[in-house]
């Protein structure tokens, strides 16, 4: 077939409307048409099924990327805390404990310098990637997302970040992996392993592309979590701008797959016990119940709900905070950092590492406090073990710096892998001193805010979860102390908390509340961490937006919102096009086709001919034509320079040479006299443009019938399919038929995907610059298309819902006047020419 996805661009992410059967222009023979015919059911069956397997394997391998993060991550940090730990009760005796923070010193900067050289390899692996993950979902391509490279450096990087103390989290970069496995896998080739071909027919398409990486980016949410349906509600909330009914389910299978394959291993390997299935992510906020001999206590009560709206409230403005402070840094790592040379941005990480050991350090050591247990048992010399708790919670308790029978609470935090710490933040009672959880928050926050943006590989979900925790657990403990509330369960407060400053920071709702309560498996929290999220969302988006959606407009991506503001429908489709077309004609000379591609960007082209037809009706008043005059005024200048640029590209021949679609000959008709055909036009309601006389025009040599001819549109051309037909010589000679020129099938066009040949590294040397392309078996001759009329609220939600990127703007009669892309549709462009329609009111 010749159509299919031939009409997505390589970085159109957004699915295009499907096209079964496409009839194209009538008057050429149906022998030479190839039409696009529909797959038979077991075609179609079998193409469904391998979908199927496509999705689990995407599940698999991102649970199995998880799996050796964790694993390395746990294996590096327990090696550092054996070895500083150990130092530590040494040199606690002897006096040299500055030998100590020398050793943890040496461990993070190796450990950071390792994950910052791997950014240097890779750039965009640094940071979470979901910002990345959220540009690309929503169609706008960022070079080297979803690269194998990316995963690689990606995977590597964050489990040294981690490993190195600094601030960072894990679960962020797992999306942006399980992403890059999703558009990886079915393609079963990579350009780093080029190499290595397989000969794999389906998924050649990039709306197939989009949905793996949909799926992708759920299997990582989940992977992380333990949450498959908090990943499929992340992917749709926070990640894809289209969405179908039909590709749920399959993202919530290889949601499915991802968190049980990691549950798997981790649980065999842990405990010994294969298809136990007791880890179901790298991370997991354990079960919440009050003590069996507290029987005032309670998870929560309908009294909370109001202090969990306070919370809420607290939590949206420490993240609009946040928020605020990390963009002033992301500002001036860009004028001030990434100009420089890339060992500047390894410097930064390193002095990163550097402040946050000596602050973690200095802090444990200075302000922590010994707090006495009140039932302890020895389990080594250096923890202890609280009757009661569970393991892996009591397990973790430091006794830094303290004597016998005490341990220390900073250290406690600080000295712990942050899932660790965030256990206890849940689920130790009366292990933590309000002045200790106020330093911890704040250190927790400037660091953290500082460190998310530098270049190595750092998640903000964990960091956040920490800082929150610390907050709520504080609240908790000011309640009882100061309002003598005993019922209260510290671990529901410092649950809310995170769940506060996670959603002021990052402003999600219905996603981030059932990954919560996935996290907790504990359906009773789902409305205090919804109402909470929601109160911490709306305080926050009073001052500014969320991080992601922060970093995304920093970098000027042309990001599309859910919807635009009621006040833009002051606004018509012909306020925000773009009238200055380059466009191609059906029969189009090779030289003509090769100046286009090299002198412009653009990534589809109108396929138009000029319609003479029209011209007769046109001056003799037509009405619907009449009504549409000025979109033609607007752009005389620029149509006449196109057709000056065209002309002196193609000296050896006129553009009026060029063939129109059904007509090898075209009639010469006598036009009418300059005076009588403006005079024509002035008479009829054209008074915006009265200045508009030939001797003004930059084109003199133009006469006023080409500045006003008609443009016949006839559908889309994409750029790749051009050069496409250009590397492969499509094309016949003047003295022959088009119908003697080759047709390319569907397959043959789609061979390059996703990467194109670009048309300045193409020697065309060999081909005859006079021979003719017919292009028409491969445009997209039924796009969709809005009038110059429609409100801009219709073309955005077209626009938007049906995944496109290119709008032609078509009047009554068939006459292309402009065209809308993503850059048209942006808030910041509205906003432009909103201020531009209030000036000439």
């Amino acid at each position: 077939t010749i159509l299919g996805e031939t009409h997505e661009e390589e970085d159109e992410i957004l699915p295009r409307k499907d096209y079964e059967s496409l009839d194209y222009d009538r008057c050429i023979n149906d022998p030479y048409l190839e039409v696009l015919e529909s797959m038979d059911n077991k075609k179609a069956q079998r193409y469904e099924a391998v979908k199927w397997v496509m999705v689990f394997a995407i599940g698999v391998c991102t649970g199995l990327v998880g799996l050796f993060v964790d694993f390395f991550v746990r294996l590096l940090t327990q090696l550092k805390f054996r070895v500083v730990q150990s130092s530590v009760e040494e040199c606690t005796e002897k006096g040299c404990l500055a030998l100590s923070l020398l050793e943890l010193l040496g461990f993070n900067l190796t450990f950071v310098f390792l994950a910052s050289l791997l950014v240097l390899i890779q750039p965009v692996a640094s940071g979470s990637g979901i910002p990345e993950i959220k540009c690309y979902l929503n169609g706008v391509k960022v070079p080297g997302v979803v690269r194998l490279q990316t995963v690689v450096c990606k995977a590597v990087g964050v489990l040294f970040s981690v490993a190195g103390g600094l601030f960072v989290g894990k679960e962020g970069p797992m999306i942006h992996s399980g992403a890059v496995v999703g558009a990886g896998l079915p393609q079963f080739q990579s350009i780093t392993l080029k190499k290595i071909q397989f000969n794999f027919p389906y998924f050649r398409s990039d709306r197939d592309k989009r949905d793996f990486v949909s799926a992708g980016a759920a299997a990582g949410v989940a992977a992380a979590f333990g949450a498959p349906i908090g990943g499929t509600l992340f992917s749709l909330e926070e990640g894809s701008s289209f969405w179908n009914q039909g590709l749920t389910w399959k993202v919530l299978f290889c949601s499915m797959a991802a968190t049980f394959t990691l549950n798997f291993f981790r649980s065999g390997i842990q405990f010994g016990s294969w298809g136990s299935f007791q880890l179901p992510g790298l991370l997991n906020f354990g079960e919440f119940k009050c003590s069996e001999s507290d029987k005032k206590c309670h998870l929560w009560t309908a009294v909370d709900l109001g202090f969990f709206i306070l919370m809420g409230v607290v939590g949206g403005l420490l993240g609009a905070t946040f928020n605020c402070l990390n963009k002033r840094l992301a500002k001036y790592r860009m004028r001030n950092v990434h100009p420089k040379p890339k060992l500047v941005r390894v410097l930064e990480s390193l002095l990163v590492s550097l402040t946050t050991t000596v602050v973690v350090f200095v802090a444990s050591m200075v302000l922590g406090e010994c707090r006495q247990m009140s039932s302890t048992s020895h389990s080594g010399n250096d923890t202890l073990i609280l009757q009661g708790m569970s393991e892996d919670v009591n397990s973790s308790i430091k006794t830094f710096f303290c004597p016998n029978e005490t341990y220390n609470d900073m250290a406690t935090l600080f000295f712990n892998p942050q899932e660790s710490a965030i256990l206890q933040l849940f689920h130790q009672d009366g292990t933590f001193s309000p002045v200790t959880l106020s330093l911890f928050f704040l250190l927790y926050f400037l660091l953290s805010c500082w460190t998310y943006g530098i270049s190595v590989p750092s998640g903000l979900f964990v960091p956040s979860l920490l800082c929150g925790a610390a907050f709520g657990r504080l609240v908790a403990n000011l309640l009882k102390s100061y309002i003598g509330l005993d019922h209260i369960y510290s671990g529901t407060f410092a649950l809310i908390g995170a769940a506060a400053f996670l959603g002021g920071v990052v402003r999600m709702t219905i996603s981030l509340t059932v990954i919560l309560i996935e996290s907790t498996n504990e359906i009773t929290y789902g409305l205090p961490i919804m109402i909470t999220l929601m109160v911490a969302k709306w305080t926050g988006d009073f001052f500014n937006k969320g991080i992601y959606d922060i970093h995304v407009n920093l970098r000027g991506v042309p990001l599309l919102e859910w919807e635009t503001e009621v006040e833009m429908d002051k606004l018509r489709a012909s306020d925000i096009m773009e009238p200055n077309l380059t466009y191609v004609y059906p029969h189009t000379r090779i030289q003509s086709l090769v100046s286009i591609l090299r002198t412009t960007v653009h990534h589809a082209f109108p396929v138009v001919t000029e319609n003479r037809g029209n011209e007769r009706e046109f001056m003799k008043g037509n009405q619907l034509i009449s009504n549409n005059i000025k979109f033609k005024k607007s752009s005389i200048l620029t149509r006449a320079g196109e057709q000056r640029k065209r002309s002196q590209s193609m000296k050896s021949y006129p553009s009026s040479e060029l063939r129109n679609m059904c007509d090898e000959h075209i009639a010469t008709e006598e036009p009418p006299e300059k005076e009588d055909l403006l005079q024509q036009m002035l008479e009829r309601r054209y008074t915006p443009y009265p200045n508009l006389y030939p001797d003004q025009s930059p084109s003199e040599e133009w006469t006023m019938e080409e500045r006003f001819r008609p443009l016949t549109f006839h559908g889309l051309i994409l750029r790749s399919q051009l050069v496409t037909l250009l590397v492969r010589g499509v094309c016949y000679s003047e003295s022959q038929s088009s119908a003697s020129q080759p047709r390319l099938s569907h397959a043959e066009m789609s061979e390059d995907y996703p990467r194109y040949p670009d048309i300045h590294d193409l020697d065309l040397t060999l081909l005859n610059p006079r021979m003719i392309v017919d292009v028409t078996p491969y445009m997209n001759p039924s796009p969709f298309a809005v009038s110059p009329n429609t409100h801009v609220s219709q073309v955005f939600n077209l626009f938007r819902t049906m995944g496109l990127r290119h709008l032609p703007v078509v009047n009554a009669v068939g006459e292309i006047v402009g065209i809308i892309t993503r850059h048209n549709l942006t808030h910041e462009f509205l906003q432009a020419r909103l201020r531009q329609h209030y000036q000439t009111i």
